[in-house]
């Protein structure tokens, strides 16, 4: 296994001793809790998290503007009722906690059960649930993926701008009812916690519809040339978002180099314009990863002039934008 790593069980320690050296506005409490360093005195206070293995997701986003806190668990492994609940804790300073959760069964039952142990101490916690994959037929059993980061972003906005736990709850449910993501993959991830790829895949092969923890696709192809891919998962896409104007993520899966994304831009372009569809703003770059996965995602987001100004509102991550 050749991999930049000290010991396959320190893994994450060692990950976020790093993360904290390297970005001084962060500190790790509880082991695996990121905070950023300066508590937020007012406003809603932002907690997300999960499994590692998605960098920068989520303690890449603890910044001015988007999360107060990120709980890490292991390696595509959930973090723990009592990790959650010391991040609420932690960044609580009386105007309520959003907790923002990828759907899937560990998340959300270990943060929905820090959620109930917080608010039996007396803070005001709500939720939102991230389902935006759309390769999962079940709308209600739908993962969260890439788009769970334009939610930090979005109700990070609105907690500067001082609105209520309520308000950034609605608006950000509002922005969830019109974003949809779907995946694909040249190579599976290579999890160096186990040893083992997340599956197995022909070297002339790419899987469609593949999750961010090693999951299969919804079908296998042989690769195509960017311009067959970015028509057939743009036209995944517009099967749900009917917007005429989007905002545009091209996320790459962690193995993906930057030239390969704006190549994809370009005949995402073109697919978007072919189903007379304008792209009014751009996120491109590694958001959400799936360790060393050659792929990418793509994210459609109906546009508004708030939702953009959201997603350019100005933050201390190094990671978005």
């Amino acid at each position: 296994m050749k991999k930049l790593i000290q010991d396959k069980t320190t893994i994450l320690s060692d990950m976020l001793e790093g993360l904290a050296l390297s970005n001084p506005e962060q500190t790790v409490i509880s082991e695996t809790v990121v905070v950023r360093k300066e508590k937020k005195q007012q406003g809603v206070a932002l907690v997300s998290g999960g499994g590692s293995g998605h960098e920068p997701a989520h303690a890449g986003y603890v910044a001015q503007g988007m999360l107060d806190a990120a709980v890490c668990g292991e390696i595509f492994t959930s973090p723990t009722p009592d990790k959650i609940l010391e991040a609420i804790k932690a960044v609580d300073n009386g105007d309520g906690v959003l907790l923002i959760i990828k759907n899937y069964a560990g998340d959300v039952m270990n943060f929905e059960m820090a959620q109930e142990m917080a608010e039996m101490e007396g803070i005001k916690v709500g939720k939102v649930i991230v389902r935006d994959d759309i390769a999962v037929e079940d709308k209600e059993m739908r993962r969260g993926v890439a788009g769970t980061v334009f939610v930090h972003k979005f109700a990070g906005y609105l907690a500067e701008q001082g609105e209520s736990l309520e308000t950034i709850v609605e608006q950000t449910e509002a922005l969830l009812a019109d974003m949809r993501t779907i995946g694909m993959a040249l190579t599976p991830p290579f999890v160096p916690s186990t040893g083992k790829y997340g599956f197995d895949l022909e070297s002339g092969d790419m899987e469609i519809g593949i999750g961010i923890h090693g999951e299969r696709g919804l079908k296998r192809e042989a690769v195509k040339p960017i311009q067959d891919i970015a028509t057939e998962l743009i036209q995944a896409l517009n099967e749900e978002v009917q917007a005429k104007e989007v905002i545009v993520m091209v996320n790459g899966m962690g193995g993906t180099p930057l030239s390969e994304l704006n190549i994809a831009v370009k005949y995402i372009k073109a697919a978007l314009e072919a189903e007379n569809v304008s792209a009014k703003d751009w996120f491109v770059g590694d958001y959400m990863t799936s360790l060393d996965m050659q792929g990418f995602s793509l994210t459609l987001l109906e546009s508004t002039e708030d939702r953009l100004n959201a997603l350019n509102a100005p933050t201390t991550s190094r990671y978005f934008g």
